[in-house]
């Protein structure tokens, strides 16, 4: 069931909207939390979403992982004092132990444990996100909610048995030979538990697949943080079509980490055989990441200086939401099953999705247009679609108008109401 179906079935959202109001709904996370200088923190986009699920539900009891020092810290966090949210008195926080490592996860699984039975008799409707095996509290309130007898909802953000797959060539030895380990527990125990589930919902066509035989109840759902005033006005597109039109350099553009599963190597390799057909384009990769400097390195040995720029980290949303609306092409090459928002707003910002054409991409678009895609790992075959739509303006004209129309599906408000509607029937 997509969300899109769930809204046109649906004959009793108001009651359940009522019925909601009144309860608690319990969230266990694997999101970090920190400790700031005034009070408990969490990245910015947990807490919009945060303030989204007290619109539907009287309560809400947050569950984190609590990092004990910054080491771990992402740059590109941007950090907010839960204190200071809207409907910040219906909100309670718990923070749980950070225990990923084996001999963390044993210390602290019985107290964590005893934690979570509590939280999850006094809440009225639950909702477990699942990603590991070890320090996975999600799982752990999972299995505890089976041995109450509740019914709860499994939330997966991606394919993480695939994602792991993908990156065990990356970690030093010791790591790879644990997690090849751990690969088939992990497979198992995450499809027992979307089995004993009585929602599952899962993030973008990829996760969706991969998971919905195993659900007596699956919907694919979103998870954005784009408002109605993101998305491209009628000027800004007329403005980018009259570029378009007028036969400007192509102007392309990524937003996202430079790392092995978001595909750089590829990218780049796409952008060289687009230069070599003779095409005018310029290319952006807004992010940093690891592997940058290969990057960096691949652009000068491929003869690139004049046509990518990589800009590193942009931390002004406003800024990446602006240069989404002046490229005409978001090129990505992703390499693992996931459901990046960076796709959804490349679509809110009227710039058409171009890649490999994995469920979640084509699930995007479908039915109102607005993406054209390779097969996986076929960077050759993208560099030839994006030379002809180069060569065809008119064409590119339509996908940019497709691109923004079909964007408009993805605000915060609307997927948030959605799944809290889904969570309040079935949850």
């Amino acid at each position: 069931m997509s969300l899109v179906q769930y809204d046109e079935q649906r004959h009793m959202g108001a009651a359940m909207e009522a019925t909601a109001r009144g309860q608690t709904l319990l969230l266990v996370t694997m999101v970090r939390l920190r400790r700031g200088p005034r009070g408990l923190q969490l990245d910015d986009q947990t807490c919009a979403g945060l303030v989204r699920w007290t619109e539907h539900f009287e309560r809400v009891v947050y569950c984190g992982l609590l990092q004990e020092s910054d080491d771990c810290d992402d740059a590109s966090v941007t950090w907010v004092d839960i204190d200071s949210l809207p409907n910040r008195d219906r909100m309670r926080i718990v923070p749980l132990p950070f225990a990923y490592k084996i001999g963390a996860f044993a210390r602290a699984y019985r107290a964590t444990r005893r934690q979570l039975a509590e939280e999850i008799g006094k809440a009225d409707k639950l909702c477990f996100t699942l990603g590991y095996v070890f320090g996975d509290w999600g799982g752990v309130a999972a299995l505890e909610a089976i041995k109450q007898g509740r019914r709860f909802a499994t939330w997966f953000d991606r394919v993480e048995h695939d994602v792991l797959r993908n990156t065990l060539h990356a970690l030093r030895f010791r790591r790879r030979v644990k997690e090849r380990m751990t690969l088939p527990v992990m497979i198992a125990y995450h499809r027992h538990l979307v089995r004993k589930s009585s929602l599952g919902l899962f993030q973008g066509m990829d996760t969706f697949k991969a998971y919905e035989k195993y659900s007596s109840n699956p919907a694919c759902v979103y998870d954005v943080h784009t408002q109605p005033e993101d998305f491209i006005n009628a000027e800004q597109i007329e403005q980018k079509l009259a570029g378009i039109e007028a036969a400007a350099p192509l102007r392309i553009v990524y937003v996202g980490r430079a790392v092995a599963m978001k595909g750089p190597e590829d990218w780049l390799r796409v952008i060289h055989g687009v230069v070599q057909a003779g095409v005018d384009v310029r290319a952006t990769w807004l992010g940093d990441g690891p592997l940058l400097d290969q990057m960096q390195l691949t652009v000068k040995q491929l003869g690139l200086g004049n046509h990518v720029e990589l800009a590193g980290y942009v931390g002004d949303r406003d800024k990446v939401l602006d240069a989404l609306r002046e490229s005409h092409l978001f090129l990505f090459c992703h390499k693992t099953p996931e459901s990046p928002r960076c796709l959804i707003e490349a679509l809110v910002s009227g710039c058409p999705i171009v890649g490999y054409g994995t469920h979640y991409p084509v699930g995007l678009v479908e039915g109102a247009g607005g993406g054209m895609f390779s097969a996986m790992d076929d960077f050759a075959g993208l560099a030839k679609l994006i030379t002809e739509l180069d060569r065809d303006r008119g064409r590119l004209v339509k996908l940019v108008r497709d691109a923004a129309s079909c964007g408009r599906r993805f605000d915060e408000a609307t997927v948030y109401r959605q799944r809290a509607e889904l969570i309040a029937s079935y949850a």
